[in-house]
């Protein structure tokens, strides 16, 4: 009989303690005292007011609040760091971080140890960095509203999101305003960025050797530049909006073997829809660039890439392209809508009758020695521009759309226009 009840006492022991739910009144120190006493799966949760911090949690646990629960850090360290797996920090407001670059202050750090860490439904604001995943595998940051310092000098602040070498990261749902970039991705892999809304910042989403990712269905509004893809490799980005962008909707920069497919640039003054840098083996294909000075700026030899299916409407330049050899914007015989050729379907099939050039030798020219514009009325530039319409032979190298679209693509809008809804409050704040 005391043989069994010694195993019964062991297995009980063995046994996991059951989670508790601590309440954490906003007194001095309570917060710090509830995470030392915290077990494995409790959930703490903060009462309103102000909650000191900076605080660590190393414990795989849930830390949460009623509204009006506030973290301060007082203007040191990270906000909440989480050097545990499996912790959740849930509907919170962290604010006050320290401003180090070197440590990069964080609202919410997670370290390497934070496997699985998720961070929702927070409001992160006036931090270097909204939250920083930084070798964290698998973690999610969603539903959060993220709002940067808004210093004189934009690269003096932070991102909103910053992700270092972590595979398996979900960012989408976040609102993210101010700050240096919206989401900074760098050295990581298989990460996924969707339904987020940018607004205010240099770039919306940053690419630094990421690989194998996607970017769906996010919106950039009036950023210094949309979605910049640079030295990274298998990306897909689909379904994404960028409205008057400043510099560049789209950019592709030393980018490879990746799907842009899908996605809608319009600008009030931007100054290039797409901007195609040294990058190959790509496809663009479904996507539309509207009222851009320039529709797409590609260059550097950029090789391989199949343009199918786009719409060009209202660029004032369609296409910037320098170079001596043809490069045809076509596949399988269907090209792209340019809403600038005068063309006709006689055969009713869809397609023009005739190629699209988007470029001559008097466009090379003046893209090459920009003094040249001062003779764009002169009979001489007219009568180069007729000769080339007259005789083949005397054309330059460029692109060529051999089976140019005579009416534009529609497919099914984006899931990142719902999110227009969202910005609405954001366009009617002041500045």
């Amino acid at each position: 009989m005391r043989a069994v009840a010694l195993l019964l006492a062991l297995c009980l022991s063995a046994l996991p303690a059951r989670a508790e739910r601590l309440d954490v009144p906003a007194d001095p120190g309570a917060l710090a005292a509830a995470l030392a006493r915290a077990a494995e799966g409790d959930t703490l949760t903060l009462a309103p007011g102000r909650h000191a911090g900076p605080v660590q949690i190393d414990t795989p646990l849930t830390l949460t609040g009623a509204p009006g629960a506030v973290i301060d850090a007082g203007g040191q360290g990270s906000v909440v760091t989480v050097a545990a797996s499996d912790v959740t920090v849930r509907g919170l407001t962290l604010v006050n971080s320290g401003r180090s670059p070197e440590t990069l202050d964080a609202g919410v750090k997670l370290t390497k140890a934070a496997r699985r860490a998720q961070v929702l439904d927070n409001d992160i604001r006036g931090n270097l960095v909204g939250v920083d995943i930084h070798g964290a595998r698998d973690a999610r940051v969603a539903g959060n509203r993220i709002e940067g310092l808004r210093l004189r000098r934009m690269n003096d602040r932070g991102n909103g999101v910053y992700v270092w070498n972590a595979p398996g990261a979900v960012v989408e749902n976040n609102e993210i305003r101010y700050g240096r970039d919206g989401i900074f991705s760098n050295t990581s892999r298989d990460n996924t960025y969707r339904g987020n809304l940018f607004r205010d910042l240099r770039f919306a989403v940053h690419y630094m050797y990421t690989n194998d990712s996607r970017i769906e269905d996010n919106v950039s509004i009036g950023n210094h530049l949309g979605f910049a893809l640079m030295y990274s490799d298998r990306i897909v980005a689909r379904g994404n909006l960028s409205i008057n962008d400043r510099d560049h909707g789209v950019m592709l920069n030393y980018t490879n073997s990746s799907d842009i497919y899908g996605n809608v640039v319009t600008g009030g003054g931007t100054e290039k829809c797409t901007f195609v840098y040294n990058a190959h083996r790509n496809l663009l294909a479904e996507n539309t660039f509207h009222g851009c000075e320039i529709g797409v700026h590609f260059t550097a030899g950029s090789e391989r890439n199949t343009i199918t299916g786009n719409a060009f409407i209202g660029n004032r330049t369609q296409v910037k392209y320098v170079g001596t050899r043809d490069v045809e914007w076509s596949y399988e015989g269907r090209g792209n809508y340019w809403s600038d050729h005068p063309a006709f379907d006689l055969d009713g099939d869809a397609r023009a009758d005739s190629a699209y050039r988007p470029n001559d030798l008097m466009d090379h020219i003046l893209w090459s020695q920009p003094s040249a514009k001062l003779l764009m009325g002169a009979p001489a530039v007219q009568l180069v521009r007729w000769s080339q319409a007259q005789f083949p032979a005397a054309r330059t190298g460029g692109v060529v759309d051999s089976y140019p679209l005579t009416g534009a693509p529609l497919p099914e809008l984006p899931e990142s226009y719902q999110l227009l809804a969202r910005a609405t409050p954001l366009w009617a704040e002041g500045e």
